[in-house]
């Protein structure tokens, strides 16, 4: 996949490995000036301010094609001069929101999204809340804002994508259907909207819209998250934990609670270091892996 990345005979690249494996590759693509569609959480929760640095000095162009960055993407459109108030990331909640969080929770159970489709590893982050989590920084990075400015609103119809609050008190609101082909053609043809066969909403049956706060005591790993946004080392530690845990919890090593209680004590192991090129960033998540291994 590297050796892939280094091609330069295309026009846009879209970043779509799970995990860290797609950090690399990413950085390649960015290095070489190119446009990539970035649908890869990991690549800005381990490569931070490096591979937004990386983007500026190399002219690429960084878009998003998570459905929740990339309505807040589009709710920005022509506000360049409109300086924002706080942006209010939508999350569906996943299957536990309104359930208690139990040892005997099954991999399973927390596999049975209510909403959307997805691979394994992202389902179970979405059922921790973690997903979100790793959303809020990638937003911080994404659109130079800071933490204290990104709130988790958990909208259970999931057809609000995310919206963003200016200083004047208006908010923009991108409302749409539950398909990630609208925001993966948007910003495949950016800035321009492609016809697709989706089925379009119909204003008038809309279903009534609620919005709750999370809970960070029950939902840990969202808290770790924001707990560790802003600080490259720790970004790097949680997210290599994170993957070790969510793999041992499918393979039945660990239980569903004991997920954020590794993260902690993962992150616990280590002070904050300096990461100035991605092989530190490489080589950080290499020994947090043996870290949370030990630990489970």
């Amino acid at each position: 996949m590297e050796q892939i990345s280094c091609l330069t005979d295309y026009d846009i690249g879209v970043s779509a490995l799970v995990g860290i494996a797609g950090l690399k590759p990413t950085y390649y693509m960015i290095k070489a000036g190119k446009t990539v569609a970035l649908a890869n959480k990991e690549v800005l929760i381990t490569g931070g301010h490096l591979i937004m640095e990386a983007a500026k000095k190399y002219h690429a162009t960084l878009l998003t094609v998570d459905s929740e960055h990339s309505a807040i993407m589009q709710c920005l459109n022509g506000e360049t001069n409109n300086p924002i108030d706080k942006i209010l990331l939508t999350a569906s909640g996943g299957p536990f929101f309104e359930k208690e969080m139990t040892e005997d929770i099954t991999p399973e159970q927390a596999l049975n999204h209510p909403t959307w489709s997805m691979g394994a590893k992202i389902t179970i982050d979405s059922a921790t809340m973690m997903n979100k989590g790793f959303e809020v920084i990638e937003a911080m990075y994404l659109f130079g804002v800071p933490k204290e400015k990104i709130q988790v609103v958990v909208h259970a119809q999931s057809l609000i994508h995310s919206m963003v609050q200016f200083e004047d008190g208006t908010i923009m609101a991108n409302i749409g259907p539950k398909s990630m082909e609208i925001p993966i053609a948007y910003a495949l043809d950016y800035p321009n909207r492609m016809a697709n066969t989706v089925e379009k909403l119909d204003i008038f049956n809309l279903p009534t819209f609620t919005f709750k706060k999370p809970n960070f005591e029950k939902f840990q790993c969202l808290k770790l998250a924001y707990d560790c946004a802003g600080n490259l080392s720790q970004q790097i530690i949680l997210n290599a934990a994170n993957e070790i845990a969510v793999a041992s919890f499918l393979e039945k090593k660990i239980k569903f609670t004991a997920i954020p209680e590794i993260l902690e004590r993962t992150l616990n192991s280590y002070e904050t270091l300096e990461i100035a090129t991605i092989d530190e960033v490489l080589a950080l998540d290499g020994k947090a892996r043996q870290t949370a291994e030990k630990l489970i």
